[in-house]
């Protein structure tokens, strides 16, 4: 049982998870954190960053949401987005297109 309050099953049914002190959405994205750790440690991945915000644009340039990454990395000098995936909802669906188009950027779905 996590040691911190939960006041409602989350609707996909994803378990909160804390590790390092950190809270992820889910079990999945936790176990996801400990791998990437892992490469970022032994300096096959650089720079991780969690929770990675990009805002997303109108074609006259006006913020009309972000899309916000799990985790954001260098692998090999190439830059990686990557979201841990359970349910891929239609409004996730769209922010990923409109990423890939605004921003040229292809997410890894892990």
């Amino acid at each position: 049982m996590p040691d911190f309050p939960i006041t409602r099953r989350h609707k996909y049914g994803a378990v909160p998870t804390i590790v390092d002190g950190i809270r992820f959405a889910s079990k999945r994205e936790a176990k996801r954190y400990g791998e990437l750790k892992i490469l970022a440690q032994s300096r096959e991945i650089f720079e991780l960053r969690m929770q990675w915000k990009f805002p997303l644009h109108t074609i006259d340039n006006k913020k009309v949401s972000s899309y916000i990454a799990d985790f954001v990395y260098l692998e090999n000098g190439k830059l990686v987005v990557e979201d841990v995936k359970g349910v891929r909802t239609p409004l996730y669906r769209l922010k990923r297109k409109w990423l890939k188009a605004e921003y040229g950027i292809v997410v890894k779905e892990t």
